[in-house]
């Protein structure tokens, strides 16, 4: 297989990957990730919640398993992008990608097996039922120091650490390429303020996942950009 050959495989995968990320979001505007109230519900509301809504629950996360799968699928086409020019950088890029799957894989696939077994047994009373209760406390998926919580903010670190690293290559290529470097080095710069206001107690603990949510419309033009640039390469190596 010879290099235009590869550079059309990779192009493609980041074209699905963009096409599966768009429609992943969209799913995800009418699936809910927790109880209505979010992070003012109490715990015995979610418990109930959980139980009443758990096919729903789940369905929502394994979107957001796709959701995540497809955005790294285009950060790994990104960083053999950025490969090319700069191959230590783009290789660098690419392992952190990897290291943000592994970080967002393990809440998201303890929310589809985990935390309706442990709602179901506390409901049930069963074997386990104490135990179940304090895990569920412990892997609260909105309240922001949970355990839960904590290795989803750090995909989205890993996330702000690969835009750093692959902002300025793609600022030089194409339109879609400067607009996904600008998109991606904002995306990281803004994360990053955020994380140093956190740890000097600027962000209070009720407004954590605001303030480190809201960037993450920055890769929506990502996924956008690189849909339409993609499928540009993919052209004009046909």
């Amino acid at each position: 297989m010879n290099t235009t050959s590869i550079d059309y495989s990779i192009n493609k995968l980041g074209f699905w990957s963009a096409i599966i990320a768009l429609v992943s979001t969209v799913i995800s505007l009418f699936l809910p990730l927790d109880a209505p109230a979010g992070y003012a519900t109490e715990h015995v509301d979610r418990v109930a919640w959980l139980t009443a809504n758990r096919g729903v629950f789940i369905s929502s996360w394994v979107n957001q398993i796709f959701a995540m799968l497809s955005l790294s699928g285009i950060f790994m086409a990104v960083a053999w992008r950025v490969a090319l020019s700069s191959p230590v950088r783009g290789i660098v890029a690419a392992m952190v990608a990897l290291l943000s799957v592994m970080a967002f894989l393990v809440p998201k696939f303890s929310a589809v097996w985990t935390l309706p077994i442990l709602a179901d047994t506390i409901t049930a009373g069963a074997v386990g039922a104490d135990m179940a209760d304090s895990l569920l406390l412990i892997m609260n998926v909105t309240i922001p120091f949970s355990l839960y919580t904590t290795f989803d903010y750090l995909g989205f670190w890993l996330y702000a650490v690969f835009a750093l690293l692959v902002a300025i290559p793609m600022f030089q290529g194409s339109l879609s390429s400067k607009i996904t470097g600008v998109a991606l080095g904002l995306y990281g710069l803004i994360y990053h303020v955020f994380l140093v206001a956190l740890f000097i107690g600027e962000i209070a603990p009720v407004d954590i996942n605001t303030a480190f949510l809201s960037p993450a419309y920055l890769l929506g033009i990502v996924i956008i950009a690189m849909l339409i640039n993609f499928k540009a390469a993919m052209a004009s190596e046909s």
